[in-house]
């Protein structure tokens, strides 16, 4: 027979739990919404085998969030709602980027003559010691954004900075690897 002075967590309680590295917290938070974000999520992506993925890439990060939960700016439910339908909004997003044909793009220009050969990798070793000037934070924001293809958002919550901060990193990298290839001939 359960004890009848124990009461049901509230979600508030489960997200402390959670933030404090509760396992048991994590469980009982997911079993009670995962049915709700299930099905939100299915009627975003359209089919149940992304819906779970969304949903449990959404635990996830609620769980890493957890320490972030302010109860004061909105319920639980409403908290994962959002992150469940950013995650699905994301994936409909990434699917749509993959559909789309990519233009046209006729790729490096072939090493006709062994000078266009030297020029070209002249050109690369140049570029690459621009990038390796740059401070290493900055540097890292924007080869995640360039050749990882994360969005900014994704590259914040990746190292675990705020958004505005990846975008000031990426736009001094920027403007630091104009003025130092400005200068020279690419």
């Amino acid at each position: 027979m359960a004890d009848a002075t124990h009461e049901t967590p509230s979600d508030a309680e489960l997200i402390a739990g959670m933030a404090a590295g509760d396992p048991d917290s994590f469980r009982a938070l997911s079993n009670r919404y995962s049915g709700v974000l299930t099905a939100m999520s299915r009627r975003i992506v359209g089919n149940e085998t992304d819906a779970e993925d969304v949903v449990a890439e959404a635990l996830w990060r609620a769980w890493r969030a957890a320490k972030d939960f302010d109860p004061s700016r909105g319920s639980a439910a409403a908290w994962l709602i959002t992150i469940a339908r950013s995650r699905a909004i994301d994936l409909l997003r990434a699917r749509k980027s993959a559909d789309r044909p990519l233009p046209h793009n006729p790729g490096p220009v072939a090493a006709d003559s062994p000078s266009t050969g030297l020029m070209l990798s002249q050109r690369a070793h140049v570029v690459r010691a621009a990038l390796g000037e740059l401070d290493e934070r900055e540097r890292t924001a924007l080869e995640m954004a360039y050749y990882s293809d994360f969005s900014q958002t994704e590259i914040a919550e990746r190292l675990g900075i705020p958004l505005g901060t990846v975008k000031t990193r990426i736009r001094a990298a920027m403007i630091k690897l104009r003025k130092t290839l400005a200068g020279r001939q690419l």
